[in-house]
């Protein structure tokens, strides 16, 4: 079996697969790279409408995460032409359609298929001037950690599935991840910061480990300063661990150094795999106080400082009970 090699050779491709970025970079000239990023899945939540919107926020995504605009986007759509009502599949459009317009992009095509789950996403093109471009690899030590939207969002959609989670509890995570990381985006375009991923199927943990390792730099976390949605407690408590959440925890076995104070439910949530997360930047410190008001003043969910980047072993992670 012949595998594809991580990266071309292309000078103009700034950011492949290399560093596990959250999307591709390509340069076309000395003002503008193309940002591109793909990403679908089946519903986490049973409302169609709200599905496409987050499944679309989603991939948007990808794109602020490189401190870029969107600007195109295609459609990815899978369904069960003969088991579900079309009608559902013009609802799940019309959630994705309405997110796309609310990020400025252009729906312009898409593909489909028949298939036996329904799934939806998005292919996006955005752009960048390559000197305002982001990547994961540029954290430093003395940095601070700043995430835009609270934890718990993977917890939650199993227990949805469950039928454990109560119809409140529903719209506020449904709104957590309907949110557009667009105010994030511009509110760090303005002040300067040196790294961002977007927190998304490997958790906080283990973005923040990728970004770390890309960095060569490690971090600690604070976890009283890290947001959580409070109705995750309740789904942990009575079982309702992803699959993913439990592989993730395993997988950052080595990677993560917990202090003894930090509970084994808190190690689950930072842990989670999340749907259309929040941003995590990497400021400096001379810069914190502006980015936190700029995000407050975009009204981005959280602007919560979470920790630090430290100039120690290479995508280690030190989690701690106490303050920083």
């Amino acid at each position: 079996m012949h595998l594809l090699p991580f990266d071309s050779d292309d000078k103009n491709l700034l950011v492949g697969l290399g560093t596990r970025d959250d999307a591709g970079v390509y340069l076309l000239n000395s003002e503008q790279a193309i940002v591109q990023t793909v990403d679908f899945f089946t519903p986490v939540v049973d409302d169609p409408y709200a599905f496409g919107q987050i499944a679309a926020a989603n991939a948007l995504s990808d794109i602020y995460a490189m401190g870029a605009r969107p600007v195109t986007a295609l459609n990815l759509v899978s369904f069960p032409v003969n088991k579900l009502d079309m009608e559902v599949l013009a609802l799940i459009l019309a959630g994705g359609s309405q997110k796309i317009k609310e990020a400025g992009a252009v729906l312009i095509g898409g593909h489909s298929v028949d298939d036996a789950e329904p799934k939806y996403g998005l292919a996006v093109t955005g752009v960048v001037h390559p000197a305002k471009l982001w990547t994961n690899k540029g954290a430093r030590g003395g940095d601070y950690l700043v995430l835009t939207k609270p934890l718990g969002i993977g917890i939650i959609t199993t227990g949805i599935k469950r039928g454990i989670v109560a119809p409140a509890d529903i719209a506020e995570v449904t709104a957590v991840m309907t949110a557009l990381n667009r105010g994030a985006c511009e509110a760090a375009q303005e002040v300067g910061v040196n790294a961002c991923t977007d927190i998304t199927g490997f958790g906080l943990l283990g973005h923040l480990h990728e970004m770390l390792a890309a960095s060569a730099c490690s971090a600690r976390i604070e976890v009283e300063a890290v947001p959580v949605l409070s109705s995750a407690w309740a789904c942990i408590a009575q079982g309702a661990i992803p699959g993913g959440t439990m592989a993730n925890e395993k997988f950052l076995q080595d990677k993560v150094l917990f202090d003894q104070e930090v509970r084994a439910e808190m190690r689950l949530v930072l842990a989670d795999t999340i749907t259309s997360g929040g941003l995590l930047f990497s400021v400096p410190a001379n810069k914190l106080d502006s980015l936190v008001a700029e995000l407050i003043a975009h009204r981005t969910l959280a602007a919560a400082v979470i920790g630090r980047v430290e100039a120690d072993e290479p995508g280690k992670i030190k989690v701690y009970s106490q303050k920083l």
